[in-house]
């Protein structure tokens, strides 16, 4: 492996065929200095749907690497970038529905893997089952229809009655007219895919500059790049009893290469705790 790895005027191979390039692309160029290409013949849904026609068999690393892998066998030794997203409840947030974005980088030359994600509710993610037309437009209204499209469907587990990518009243309603029509009632729902999505195209975008970030960044012992935070230490003490909170008091950036770490200061900026968040003060 060289000493010094550079991404400056070498290639990077944006998988996929939902447009995510539009976002990825202008951060990764100015950033990295790198020239970016797209390979939306290569069929990523093969891997899996957000609708649910082809089912999701692997983990999100997993996917990931094989779009990557899929690429390189046509354009090795590149730099290959992959994003998937997936949508649902937020893991901590009650009642509140979250995306997901995870991005891949891998470098086949220098045999590099970067990472980055992005948990947040920023997202237009819904679905339901609609029996009128009241119902119909109520849910496009609170899904930013027609500027996010929807998809129509018999029923929530049915795929062979589906359309997707609808962007129009007219066709929303004619759709849905001969879903009630045929079944007596539709499954409607939002469009996830990138391109149909500007919310969620607009958080692929947020993750692409954390992943340029990262490979941006260099370990000041070896130069080596990807020098991230890898981890983070609770701590902060209480401003009013000085107990240490499960508050974050230091982020860790560490070297994948050499093992050099240092410590950062967490976003937040707080020097001490407010006492509502002590277990000690407000147990």
């Amino acid at each position: 492996m060289p000493e010094q790895i550079s991404f400056a005027g070498r290639t990077m191979v944006i998988v996929g065929k939902h447009k995510k390039e539009r976002v990825i692309a202008p951060i990764m160029e100015k950033v990295l200095g790198v020239t970016c290409i797209t390979v939306p013949e290569i069929d990523t849904d093969l891997l899996g749907t957000f609708s649910g026609e082809i089912e999701r068999t692997n983990d999100v690393i997993t996917t990931l690497r094989k779009k990557c892998d899929l690429a390189a066998e046509k354009y090795p030794g590149h730099l290959i970038v992959a994003s998937e997203g997936s949508f649902g409840m937020h893991p901590v947030v009650p009642l509140a529905h979250a995306d997901d974005e995870v991005m891949l980088c891998v470098d086949y030359t220098n045999q590099l893997e970067f990472f980055a994600r992005k948990l947040t509710t920023v997202t237009n993610f819904n679905a339901q089952e609609i029996h009128s037309v009241k119902n119909l437009m109520h849910f496009a209204i609170k899904a930013q229809f027609p500027q996010h499209a929807l998809i129509l469907r018999r029923s929530k587990t049915d795929n062979t009655h589906i359309t997707k990518g609808i962007q129009d009243e007219t066709t929303l309603r004619e759709v849905y007219q001969q879903l009630r029509a045929r079944f007596g009632q539709a499954y409607i729902e939002t469009d996830m895919r990138a391109l149909f999505n500007p919310t969620r195209m607009k958080v692929i975008g947020e993750v692409a500059e954390e992943l340029a970030g990262k490979m941006n960044s260099r370990c000041p012992v070896c130069t080596h790049p990807g020098f991230s935070v890898q981890d983070a230490v609770s701590g902060l003490p209480c401003g009013l009893c000085g107990t240490p909170t499960q508050t974050t008091q230091h982020l860790v950036l560490r070297c994948t290469h050499c093992g050099h770490s240092a410590l950062k200061a967490p976003l937040h900026g707080k020097k001490v705790e407010d006492p509502q968040f002590c277990d000690f003060c407000n147990p």
